[in-house]
């Protein structure tokens, strides 16, 4: 199939996504799992930025100056954090419905951000580029994962990083993940998840390498029903991230091409 014809949208996950757009920033609404999820995405993101970046992540505005991608943005549960944090960002979403609201809530909080109704493919062929790209929970509703990672790492400055954070496809994601939270738990709706687009971590180091970028890091994520959180943990079987770099190559550099 020629790239031309390839896309990164599938029209059923964004339908399935607007549907549910007023219930972004409602913390006990469908999209409660975000909200407990948040805090932990938030510290990694803010830790890996500050190290990367050489920032205090302490200070005031350690984002200062960095330009962000979030794709996939939602209801801007990533975005206005990483605005106020003094990151420019930009928040991007297939689905316009998510954008109208995130944008209203921004205006509500009085928090700049450039939201788009924008694919991946559009911003790539616009020639954007970005310090940080937050890739969030968004690789396993893709149409194309292979296209949608090479557009956005064209998207990242050398040197920038990319995290994705997704889950995996095991059978221990499909009783947690899948069954355990969709149909027993219902802490998701029933369909918000296919087993089958389900990424395994080698497939997206796969996908990153082929784009060009490196893994610098990888973490998973594990929920404790007795405290009602999550935490980082060395166990990728369900939720995991990673981060990936577009190292700046030099002229004398061994490996320059």
């Amino acid at each position: 199939m020629a790239e031309a014809q390839r896309t990164t949208i599938d029209d059923a996950e964004v339908a399935r996504f607007s549907a549910m757009a007023a219930e972004w920033w409602n913390p006990s609404g469908k999209f409660r799992p975000l909200h407990k999820f948040n805090p932990v995405r938030l510290a990694y993101i803010r830790d890996q930025v500050a190290e990367r970046f050489g920032r205090d992540p302490r200070s005031a505005l350690p984002f200062e100056g960095l330009r962000f991608l979030d794709i996939g943005c939602g209801g801007g549960l990533l975005c206005e954090p990483m605005a106020r944090l003094g990151a420019e960002v930009v928040g991007a979403d297939a689905s316009a419905t998510n954008i109208e609201v995130a944008k209203l809530h921004a205006a509500e909080s009085r928090v700049k951000i450039d939201y788009r109704a924008e694919t991946a493919e559009a911003l790539a062929e616009a020639g954007e580029k970005f310090d940080v790209i937050l890739n969030m929970e968004v690789v396993e509703h893709v149409a194309d994962v292979d296209l949608f990672i090479g557009k956005c790492a064209e998207m990242l400055k050398p040197d920038g990083i990319m995290f994705i954070a997704t889950i995996n496809r095991t059978l221990k994601a499909l009783g947690l993940a899948i069954i355990g939270a969709e149909y027993v738990l219902r802490w998701l709706p029933r369909g918000t998840h296919q087993f089958e687009k389900l990424v395994r971590p080698d497939e997206l180091e796969h996908a990153l390498a082929s784009s060009g970028l490196s893994v610098i890091d990888r973490v998973g994520v594990t929920y404790n029903p007795l405290a009602d959180r999550w935490s980082r943990s060395r166990d990728m079987d369900v939720n995991y991230m990673m981060l990936a770099e577009r190292r700046a190559v030099s002229a004398a550099d061994p490996d320059a091409t």
